[in-house]
């Protein structure tokens, strides 16, 4: 698996991809959106999804969040699936936003052909961190959304140290989160952040993404209109 050779900085943006030759495998590059509290670990997501540790994580000093501006980061992953009986590279553009509801001209301008995959990251020892999740993302994409998101409840590690199984966690849950749960296409992930997030945990959620965009046959969300700026 190739994870990328080229290195450029547009700004706060980091763009990893592959030169292009010939005879290469077939390309599907998604967007994936990551929203979410402050410490939920919305930017350890990422760095599972894309296989290492380019997004920042933890916290600055006085406990400032350390994602202060929205950050891309993209991978290409040589030969990582089969689609129409030929071999593909997947590609993913991953965003990283700020601990608050998104600008739209934000998420517009660095996904400006529309976003494939919602990713929702909650803490699952802090569940009532952010109850207006999903106010916030229905005012940038409208009901929709639902269709192409899934909840990544982080800190499953806590759990485990509480004595309470992730398989009855969520009949536990408050109400909100619950809901939550049950309206997401993707389904929920727990995720340990005890263990070794971008070889351990990242392929599982990568090919848990894909097939939720392939249920969608890799259709985008665009920004509302008039919600760009």
């Amino acid at each position: 698996m190739d994870l990328g050779v080229k290195d450029s900085r547009l700004g706060n943006t980091l763009v990893l991809t592959r030169p292009v030759g010939g005879g290469e495998p077939k390309m599907l590059a998604l967007n994936v959106l990551l929203l979410g509290d402050r410490q939920s670990g919305r930017s350890s997501v990422g760095n599972a999804l894309i296989g290492g540790e380019e997004f920042q994580t933890g916290l600055r000093i006085f406990g400032d969040a350390m994602t202060t501006e929205p950050r891309l980061l993209s991978r290409s992953f040589r030969r990582y699936f089969r689609r129409q009986g030929a071999e593909s590279d997947l590609v993913l553009r991953v965003v990283d936003t700020p601990p608050h509801k998104p600008r739209p001209h934000d998420v517009h301008t660095l996904c400006p052909e529309g976003v494939h995959v919602l990713v929702l990251v909650v803490r699952a020892d802090l569940p009532n961190a952010n109850t207006h999740l999903e106010e916030h993302v229905e005012a940038l994409f409208g009901p929709a959304w639902r269709r192409h998101a899934l909840l990544v409840l982080t800190h499953a590690d806590r759990l485990k140290e509480a004595g309470l199984q992730t398989s009855v966690y969520l009949t536990q849950a408050s109400d909100w989160l619950r809901a939550l749960a049950e309206e997401v296409g993707g389904g929920v992930t727990f995720l340990d952040n005890s263990r070794d997030w971008p070889t351990v945990r990242g392929r599982p959620l990568r090919d848990r993404l894909l097939l939720l965009s392939a249920r969608n046959h890799h259709t985008t969300l665009v920004v509302r209109t008039g919600n760009t700026h």
